[in-house]
């Protein structure tokens, strides 16, 4: 059922020291998730349930420990109760026998007398019970007793017998009288039985109603999913993408098979559900931790290995989303679906939370369209809609209502052209409209930011107006820019990672990118080499501050290398010292000044904003 992956190789390696049995791990696996999904779904690790429904006074009820122990210790003490009443019982009856015999020992000469002279049996027992008072009891054991009994010997020890009786019969006495040394005596036998046949538990008692939660094994680290356009998935750590000053030409990214590029890319945390659309208008559902982990050059694993998805469709939009379980979350998120044709709809996130393999229908597709982009917003926010042509429609989200999961939607926009198509959307509430702006980056490597609203005077910089209209200008679209293909929203604190078609990626901090009016072409974000063009855009929240720990961190490597290179310097008591090692650093090789068109550019930019 492909349900535990990562796994290369097992091996039997017992012996006659005792089983052993290794699993080899592949390169991407995570040990201990691999570990887990063997103990749940394999029998190296088996649970059962315990039904604690036990007769209480002849009447069945379900008992927690606690009532399971107070019942348990009743039932011990009622046993020693009943024990000790049988064991006095007898005693009491061997101490009755032990008294007739010691009268008669003491009258033997009589007794005997009386016995010989008695024609039967019954005559010779009806007298000694005449004579010496007795039971029928004593005075058959009596006539049972062997000669061999009178002698001394014997004596002595009828009579130690019969004191030693005595004292047991008063000790269990003690005990019937005394609850106190009745519990007692639970405790004891218990933990006679516990020294006795005690020893190591070979099982475990899991308090949980479930497995254990994989989460809790795994780090909440900020990774990059990228996409590949044939369908090949990875995640890699964040901190592999170095920060680069705009106009470099990027670092080498990820290994790609030939007519394949990065066609997706953005960022997320492992404890993330990461919800998969595709261009039919399918979700899907994988935890961002299940995704293959991969280097910066890797390719990836086909998405159809981890999702039952058909070969013949598309992932196109993806929403990282914190939990799909707490109640107050899903009701107070909304996914906004728009399709490359246009086309709008608003559905509740909770249509959504129901986790199913197979997929289910997100949006219903009409003829000759696809799905594009879908964002997650909170109900009451504005929209922005861009298409390749350059132009962006603002309206409020109120304006589209929520449907069901199946619905088709409304119309968002009106395309230009039968070549023009949407590229990108965005919900800006009143805070990030304050605080963000808006990015856009065209397919020959040129962009820039403008403000949503004015930040002096609040006006609207991109007019509001009712869905289904062709919107305004956000971009000069030039033969020069190329096509429109992305449409972000950004603050000062983000970075924007940008990778071509043929895996170039480059990132940069948003704040080094200009701010310009909308009826601009924008400057040159990264170079773009003959035959090559913008596959993806990503936005790395708070790289900021992520980008400073990693400076902080190489300074401090770099002044360790430091003290450590002078060390050797003194231990080598003047030797030469070769300091043409060369720069190991991923991005030594990256040209980061821009060029005279790049400059260009960039002041012509300014002078149109």
């Amino acid at each position: 059922d492909k349900r535990i992956n990562g796994i290369s190789d097992i091996r039997d390696e017992s012996d006659r020291k005792g089983m052993r049995v290794v699993i080899d791990v592949k390169r991407d696996g995570i040990p201990n998730i691999i570990l887990n999904k063997l103990y749940q779904y394999t029998p190296l690790q088996s649970s059962f349930g315990v039904n604690n429904v036990c007769l209480v006074n002849g009447r069945p009820r379900t008992l927690n420990l606690q009532q399971l122990i107070h019942y348990f210790v009743g039932f011990r003490h009622d046993v020693i109760v009943k024990r000790t009443e049988f064991e006095l019982k007898k005693a009491e009856e061997r101490a009755h026998i032990l008294q007739g015999l010691i009268i008669a020992v003491d009258n033997i000469d009589e007794v005997i007398a009386l016995i010989r002279s008695s024609k039967t049996v019954d005559l010779a027992k009806k007298g000694l019970m005449e004579r010496f008072e007795l039971s029928e009891i004593q005075s058959k054991a009596i006539l049972e007793m062997r000669l061999s009994k009178l002698t001394g010997l014997e004596i002595e020890k009828l009579r130690a017998e019969y004191d030693e009786l005595m004292k047991t019969i008063a000790r269990l006495k003690e005990i019937l009288e005394n609850r106190g040394i009745r519990m007692e005596m639970v405790k004891e036998e218990t933990l006679e039985i516990k020294a006795k046949y005690g020893d190591e538990r070979r099982t475990d008692i899991d308090y949980s109603s479930g497995n254990i939660d994989i989460t809790d094994l795994i780090p909440d680290e900020s990774v990059v999913i990228t996409i590949s356009h044939l369908g090949y998935m990875k995640r890699t750590p964040s901190v592999e993408f170095r920060s680069q000053n705009r106009g470099g030409r990027g670092s080498r990214g990820s290994t790609t098979r030939d007519a394949d590029f990065i066609e997706y890319m953005f960022t997320a945390t492992t404890h993330n559900y990461l919800l998969l659309f595709t261009e039919k208008g399918r979700c899907y559902w994988i935890k961002v931790y299940d995704i293959p982990e991969g280097s910066k050059t890797g390719k990836g694993r086909a998405i159809q290995n981890l999702l039952q998805m058909p070969s013949d469709d598309k992932v196109m939009a993806f929403i990282p989303v914190l939990n799909l379980k707490e109640e107050e979350y899903l009701d107070n998120n909304y996914l906004l679906f728009v399709t490359a044709l246009g086309t709008i709809k608003k559905t509740s996130l909770r249509a959504y939370s129901n986790v199913r393999s197979a997929g289910v229908n997100a949006i219903t597709i009409r003829e000759k369209d696809k799905l594009e982009r879908v964002v997650m917003t909170d109900g009451n926010s504005e929209v922005i809609i861009g298409t390749t042509k350059g132009q962006a429609i603002r309206f409020e989200e109120g304006k589209v209502r929520s449907m069901g999961r199946t619905a088709t939607g409304v119309r968002g926009v009106t395309l230009q052209s039968d070549d023009d198509h949407v590229v990108g959307i965005i919900s800006a509430t009143e805070e990030n409209r304050a605080t963000g702006t808006m990015l856009v980056l065209s397919e020959n490597g040129y962009g820039k930011r403008t403000y949503i609203d004015d930040p002096e005077t609040g006006d609207p910089i991109y007019r509001r107006t009712n869905r289904g209209g062709k919107g305004v200008r956000t971009m000069s679209v030039t033969e020069k820019t190329g096509k429109l293909v992305a449409l972000r929203y950004v603050t000062d604190n983000d970075d924007v990672m940008i990778i071509t078609k043929n895996g170039i990626t480059i990132r940069m901090a948003v704040e080094d990118i200009s701010t310009l009016g909308r009826n601009t072409q924008g400057v040159r974000l990264i170079k773009i080499g003959n035959k090559d063009s913008i596959a993806a855009l990503a936005i790395v929240r708070d790289g900021k501050a992520e980008r400073e720990e990693i400076e902080r961190l190489d300074a401090l490597e770099a002044a360790q290398e430091g003290m450590e290179g002078a060390e050797g310097e003194e231990s080598n008591e003047g030797s030469p010292v070769d300091n043409n090692s060369g720069d190991d650093s991923a991005d030594s090789s990256v040209d980061t000044s821009a060029s005279d068109d790049t400059k260009q550019d960039n002041s012509e930019g300014e002078e149109k904003a």
